[in-house]
């Protein structure tokens, strides 16, 4: 049986855990060659070693333009192009808005937003006709939830520029769509759960399913928009929550 992705060159960065490790892993299993980034070079060496098939990891920082130009020359050396770019990395962070200053601004902004944007502009390069860009959003972009309205707010740019990247590259022939999670089973929810009693009933009560995601569910929907399945989506964002944005 044809696997999807045999012989494709697949960046994930934030793939070290959570939805990037889950996503990493199918491409894995499906014949690619993926390159993962993480900060941490103990999880990111872990996750190498979970993802098997030859994955490699480039420690970095996405908000680093030095440290992804070195992701994407690793990659030349290798491979001289990408396939595919999941854009995945960022970070969440609680905070009111009497309490915002410009130390949450700045890093908010600088992972969900400018880091989005370098790990797309720098993979470009290396990007032909038929190369597909898939974005972490969340249904946060879309909604106002409270107490978190830089996050809201950084993923909200993500959904944008899924938009405006879509135009600016289709004669390129290199379709862009976003992935926007709901709750989902990952270790940064799940500590933000547990410190919450009775935070994950209240947060099932709200998801017409009636339970939080599965890492492996979002990452099914990340190989769909990357693959030739997908090939008349574009600019396009798939809510994988459970029904919470439909309804």
């Amino acid at each position: 049986m044809t696997k999807r992705f045999e012989n494709k060159v697949v960046v994930i960065t934030g793939g070290s855990d959570g939805i990037g490790l889950a996503t990493a892993k199918l491409f894995a299993g499906e014949g690619a060659f993926v390159y993962i980034t993480g900060r941490r070079q103990e999880p990111l060496d872990a996750a190498v070693a979970e993802i098997g098939n030859g994955a490699i990891g480039v420690p970095g920082n996405v908000a680093d333009r030095g440290d992804i130009n070195r992701l994407y020359e690793r990659i030349r050396a290798d491979h001289g192009r990408v396939d595919v770019v999941f854009a995945n990395a960022g970070i969440h962070e609680i905070v009111g808005l009497d309490d915002i200053d410009e130390a949450h601004f700045d890093l908010m902004f600088n992972v969900n937003v400018k880091g989005m944007i370098l790990t797309v502009q720098e993979a470009l390069p290396l990007m032909t006709e038929g190369s597909t860009i898939v974005l972490t959003g969340s249904i946060a972009g879309s909604k106002g939830l409270p107490g978190q309205s830089l996050y809201n707010a950084s993923k909200a740019a993500v959904r944008s520029f899924a938009r405006s990247w879509t135009t600016d590259l289709k004669d390129r022939g290199i379709r862009v769509n976003v992935v926007s999670p709901g709750g989902t089973e990952t270790r940064m929810i799940r500590n933000y759960l547990d410190e919450r009693p009775g935070a994950e009933d209240m947060l099932n009560q709200a998801v017409p399913l009636g339970r939080l995601g599965q890492t492996d569910e979002v990452a099914r929907a990340v190989l769909f928009l990357a693959s030739r399945d997908s090939s008349f989506v574009a600019g396009h964002e798939l809510f994988v929550d459970g029904g919470v944005a439909a309804v």
